[in-house]
């Protein structure tokens, strides 16, 4: 088998990994779903996805947002009696610049632990490290 056709099969694009085979569904309504990462970067990762395929969090209609935002709290409550987090980051990927790979919409829920990272003063500030440390002026 050529080389490109290898890297075509684990193209999570092609087809789209959030289309074709939704894994693990916590929760879902009639616009989204919830699963957790399958590369977790803390207990309780869990990612909620339109179920609509549009690559932008910027071209979600208004009742797609409003059923991920329902999604986001009820799997808060989920993480909370499971997992007791110390507190949580929520971001969205928009574009390669940002680090998006997955072409469809995905909003992460991060639960953060206490000493989890060293200092985490900046929370989302760390996708530019260089800028996420900083002084408060008053």
């Amino acid at each position: 088998m050529a080389s490109e056709e290898v890297a075509k099969k684990r193209d999570p694009n092609n087809p789209c990994l959030f289309c074709k085979d939704p894994r693990g569904v916590s929760l879902q309504n009639e616009h989204a779903y919830s699963a957790r990462d399958s590369y977790a970067v803390s207990p309780g990762h869990t990612l909620v996805i339109p179920k609509r395929h549009v690559a932008s969090f910027f071209d979600l209609n208004p009742e797609e947002v409003s059923a991920i935002m329902s999604l986001i709290t009820e799997e808060k409550t989920l993480l909370d009696q499971e997992f007791s987090p110390d507190g949580y980051n929520i971001g969205v990927n928009v574009g390669p610049a940002a680090g998006q790979s997955i072409f469809h919409v995905h909003v992460h829920i991060i639960p953060r632990y206490t000493g989890d990272v060293e200092n985490p003063q900046g929370g989302v500030r760390h996708v530019i490290p260089k800028n996420a440390h900083y002084t408060r002026k008053d």
